[in-house]
């Protein structure tokens, strides 16, 4: 059953009969031969077909749901019998928004030290990708946005604030500033991330309260591309402060506090609701949420 209902994952994923079988390391007839096997268990139409994959029917994406559950249990399951015989070892998958990217070594480096025998995978990707791959149980773990209720299935650990800075080369007239008002900042010639990346929502967002609508005049889903062209002189960026100060080392840069009005974001961790996590997950969780307490702590001791 558990091997039925990975294929079903799988074809979830892919959308695709051929790809999903490739993607499985079985042939397109074993896949079909699964599913019809499901399906005549359950006595249900779990996929509309014709010559190719076009849908899953209510009661497939029913299925859907219980298969994601199950075989994350599974895995779980067979993960913590593993860490009883041996320590804790396995594979950590984490998907990232592109503007932590920077900071995820305050994670990882802990991690490795703790746990030598945990391999790690890190994906850059949007958060709409990141609530995906986490339902379809292709990455463990999300690192992105939380200032919204997540989805029922989901559930969300804050770990810092985001702040946001304007980016500029030395010979900018405004490179003497300490602050700078969002409507000031909508006025140059910027270079932003491009529109499918929630960073890129977030600053349109805060522009247009501030009445500015004028479009950014360079746009990459590169960082790197980012602060290269700030370099140049004729652009200016919008950036999260920590993200800025990483990427502007030695600083070359000057990154000046945006105000009116003053703008944070929570950054924290994504995964799916279930009781226990697995091993890894679990140790990766208690991590971030020790890293988390004396990143506030700090914070709290440079306030006062």
């Amino acid at each position: 059953m558990i091997d039925k209902l990975e294929l079903l994952l799988a074809l979830a994923r892919e959308r695709h009969f051929g790809r999903a079988a490739d993607a499985s390391g079985v042939t397109q007839p074993t896949l079909s031969s699964a599913l019809k096997s499901l399906e005549d268990q359950f006595g249900v139409l779990i996929v509309e077909r014709g010559s190719r994959f076009r849908c899953f029917t209510p009661e497939g994406e029913r299925v859907l749901d219980w298969a994601r559950r199950i075989v994350g249990d599974a895995r779980a399951m067979r993960q913590e019998i593993d860490a009883l015989k041996k320590g804790l070892s396995g594979h950590l998958r984490l998907a990232v928004i592109p503007t932590s990217l920077p900071f995820l070594a305050e994670l990882t480096v802990p991690m490795r030290r703790r746990y030598p025998d945990v391999n790690l995978t890190i994906l850059s990707m949007t958060s709409d990708s990141i609530l995906t791959r986490l339902e379809n149980l292709e990455v463990d773990i999300g690192i992105s946005y939380v200032d919204a209720e997540p989805p029922p299935r989901f559930e969300t650990i804050q770990f810092y604030d985001e702040h946001y800075v304007l980016l500029v080369a030395p010979e900018s007239p405004l490179a003497k500033r300490e602050q700078v008002t969002w409507a000031e900042a909508g006025q140059l010639p910027l270079c932003l991330l491009t529109p499918d990346m929630q960073n890129r929502r977030l600053i349109d967002h805060h522009l247009a309260e501030a009445g500015v609508h004028q479009k950014p005049t360079l746009e990459s889903n590169s960082m790197l591309i980012l602060y290269a062209h700030v370099m140049s002189g004729e652009w200016a960026s919008i950036l999260p402060s920590r993200l800025a100060e990483t990427l502007d080392r030695p600083s070359r840069l000057r990154s000046i506090s945006l105000v009116n009005p003053t703008v944070t974001h929570k950054i924290g961790l994504i995964v799916t609701k279930r009781e226990p996590h697995s091993p890894v997950v679990a140790a990766f969780i208690a991590l971030a949420k020790r890293i988390g307490n004396l990143t506030k702590a700090t914070t709290s001791r440079k306030e006062t």
